[in-house]
């Protein structure tokens, strides 16, 4: 029996409805993953998944991550297969898409060996065939699934897409709601997966008072890279003193004497990006107090203008860049940006020579080899059932 839900049978539209209102109590992003991959097995059966967050703004894949069934091997031939030599049914095509889900062997025709990828990472692995979405709200992308089916199984037919379709609108819409902030009335801020945020008290004179565990691995980190001044303190812990002008620099805003924003961003271990930021307290009296400082792993959001300045690109540049990541091409860009397709051209080729790159796809896998893929960096679930 079929009834007005997208094409679906009713049971199965009943079943993903079920399975969304499940999916709005996750409490945080890899929760969700397990929870969507446990609901939507006995609707789409499937082999091996994975489940990855993205950046909104550029569509690249972030943290945290959930793999299913699959080891560590093939993950840099996957995505060398995507970014640099796939032409077939590309996460960046699926996110400007008018349905963002599809199959592999209904995009090549019943002919997978059209592509790369399956070539190179499917076939090798014992798979046949990958039902993938972007998982897209607001126009914008939040997440990416791919879900895999074994040699001898069925292939992904049209009605796993519009399910999978149905269900990457809801994790969309979940997995923004983990980016904004979220209080408890009785517990306070609920801390995002993975390390939660290092906090450190100083008092008005500037003395460290106390710290988190979390601070001292932050610092821990930094340290080992960084080769600069800092004051040993009695509590077993060097401050740097990059640190410390930041805790002078919120207290000069705190009394009006100072403009800007008492942050920056630090690489750690491994080309991890953290955000270091910091505040100064008042007394009940109005005065100024002790000063807090919050050092946390840096959303890619946020690292992506400063490392794309770091190739001394201009604001216009890194918004095409950015453009680029997305999937966009030269069309696009000039509508977005209501600019001509000679000035889109003479900005691409100004960010190819900054970048030393030669393409659009290796200027993509630049950025997320070298900048994106730290950051993900200990915050992937890896599961075998």
């Amino acid at each position: 029996m079929m009834s007005g839900n997208g094409g679906l049978p009713t049971a199965v539209a009943r079943k993903v409805t079920a399975l969304a209102r499940e999916l709005d109590e996750a409490p945080d992003a890899l929760t969700l993953f397990s929870w969507a991959s446990r609901l939507l097995r006995p609707i789409i059966p499937f082999d091996a998944a994975v489940w990855r967050a993205t950046d909104p703004m550029t569509g690249m894949m972030t943290s945290p991550i959930r793999v299913e069934n699959l080891g560590q091997d093939g993950c840099s031939v996957y995505w060398e297969s995507e970014l640099l030599t796939e032409n077939v049914n590309l996460f960046s095509d699926l996110a400007r898409a008018q349905v963002p889900a599809a199959g592999l062997h209904a995009a090549t025709g019943g002919l997978p060996g059209r592509s790369t990828l399956y070539r190179a990472f499917l076939r090798p692995r014992g798979l046949n065939d990958e039902l993938r979405a972007v998982a897209r709200a607001d126009g914008h992308p939040w997440g990416q699934i791919s879900l895999f089916r074994a040699e001898g199984e069925p292939v992904f037919h049209s009605d796993d897409a519009m399910v999978l379709h149905r269900l990457s609108a809801v994790l969309a819409r979940r997995l923004r709601s983990f980016a904004e902030p979220r209080t408890d009335p009785e517990t306070g801020p609920t801390p995002s997966d993975g390390v939660g945020p290092g906090l450190l008290y100083f008092a008005p004179s500037g003395e460290l008072v106390s710290l988190n565990d979390e601070a001292r691995d932050y610092l821990t980190e930094i340290a080992a890279l960084r080769a600069e001044p800092a004051s040993p303190t009695p509590l077993g812990v060097a401050v740097p003193a990059w640190i410390h002008s930041t805790v002078s620099k919120a207290r000069a805003i705190a009394a009006g004497r100072a403009g800007g924003s008492a942050r920056l961003r630090v690489r750690g271990r491994a080309g991890r990006w953290l955000v270091c930021h910091a505040s100064c307290l008042r007394t009940a009296e109005g005065e100024l107090g002790a000063s807090v400082v919050v050092i946390e792993r840096a959303p890619i959001s946020e690292v992506a203008p400063l490392m794309v300045r770091a190739y001394q690109l201009t604001d216009r540049e890194l918004e095409i860049t950015q453009l680029i990541a997305r999937g966009m091409g030269t069309a696009e860009i000039c509508e977005k940006l209501f600019i001509s397709p000679h000035t889109v051209r003479d900005h691409v080729k100004s960010i190819f020579d900054k970048v030393r790159v030669t393409s659009r796809g290796e200027l993509v896998a630049k950025l997320f080899t070298e900048h994106y893929a730290p950051l993900s960096e200990g915050r992937e679930q890896r599961v075998f059932d």
